[in-house]
């Protein structure tokens, strides 16, 4: 069974695409998106693709995607349907269209510890050639809005204790020294490019900010603790941890990340910056291992990571982030934490 046929994708498809927005601002739209064959952005496509199949809509959705293996693998339904188009190369490369787009959700980076640790280098110039690449391609072509998909890892190290919620206004500390900072670094700028095209050029820019994002269409490669724990509870064997795992995160189940996306791309403020995270799932990432542990009947158990895992994580505390500026566009969010861990556990395994 693909995800197209299971009847929870589904429904969490459904249900993203009828919470209450002016969607009929993206009908006949040409939307670029790229790294499309990342957990949200590989979610959100299937939306609107679902969304043309409900509701007639006619949008264009256009993915950007390097590996062509993995793409097509990934979005062979959609291969003979007139309003999907597959794109084919690095991000990093000046973008290979003609077609003016009416916007441009740029969601094409590393995003987990092993490939900050092993490729430093292309993490970075995911995030700042692209960026660069495709703003320039907004200002020519005068495109409605360019989305960044930015990270809570933007946040640095911070004094956030268990009780302090994170505001889009604040900076917290990040040793540019450490191989590990190649990420939120490059995040950083590329927030300040946006802004930097909207002052200069016009370029109408928004920016979101994901916490830890979770659910069915995570990538193979995906080293992040959460990922790795779910894949272990789905295969019956025991949970591996390899801290104490007591730092606390914002994490926020697939649909609801990608409605929130919705949200920011269709009533957010230009040049703003929303958080995503949902306050009904901020856990530790220890309590997040014993509610998979719980779900699927195995152990948790602790082991020693090796050097290269070490450098990869994330040496920061707590990241608690304060989603009102989100909620106040109305946003709300469908699952707890338990409630998106079963889920995601049932697509997998069906």
């Amino acid at each position: 069974m693909t995800f197209l046929e299971n009847p929870l994708y589904i429904k969490d498809m459904r249900d993203t695409i009828d919470v209450p927005l002016p969607w009929d601002k993206l009908n006949g739209a040409r939307i670029l998106i790229t790294g499309a064959g990342g957990l949200i952005s590989s979610f959100l496509v299937d939306c609107l693709m679902y969304r043309n199949s409900v509701h007639k809509a006619n949008i264009s959705v256009h993915a950007l995607c390097r590996n062509e293996e993995k793409a097509r693998k990934r979005f062979g339904s959609y291969e003979k349907n007139e309003n999907f188009y597959l794109i084919i190369q690095d991000v990093c490369d000046s973008l290979n269209s003609n077609l003016d787009f009416d916007y441009i959700i740029h969601a094409a980076s590393n995003a987990h510890p092993l490939a900050y640790a092993t490729a430093p280098v292309e993490t970075m110039k995911a995030n700042l050639l692209g960026s660069i690449n495709l703003l320039e391609y907004a200002k020519k072509h005068k495109i409605k809005k360019f989305m960044f998909i930015s990270s809570s890892e933007i946040y640095g190290q911070n004094d956030s204790s268990a009780d302090k919620h994170l505001t889009e206004d604040y900076s917290g500390y990040i040793n540019c020294a450490e191989l590990r900072a190649a990420y939120p670094e490059s995040k950083r700028v590329s927030e300040t490019l946006c802004t930097a095209y909207k002052k200069e050029y016009g370029v109408n820019t928004v920016v979101v900010r994901p916490g830890h994002i979770y659910g069915s269409a995570m990538t193979e490669e995906n080293s992040r603790a959460d990922a790795q724990f779910i894949r272990n509870a789905i295969d019956g064997v025991d949970i591996v941890m390899k801290s104490a795992g007591n730092q606390l995160r914002s994490y926020c189940y697939v649909s609801d990340a990608v409605s929130a996306i919705f949200y920011v791309l269709l009533l957010g403020e230009d040049g703003g910056a929303y958080n995503i995270a949902n306050k009904n799932s901020m856990v530790t990432i220890r309590e997040l291992a014993e509610i998979l542990s719980d779900i699927s009947k195995v152990k948790v158990v602790f082991e020693n990571p090796n050097d290269v895992e070490k450098s990869g994580y994330s040496i920061v505390g707590n990241i608690v982030m304060d989603a009102r500026r989100l909620e106040n566009l109305g946003w709300e969010a469908r699952h707890n934490i338990k409630s998106g861990l079963m889920r995601t556990i049932g697509i997998l395994k069906s």
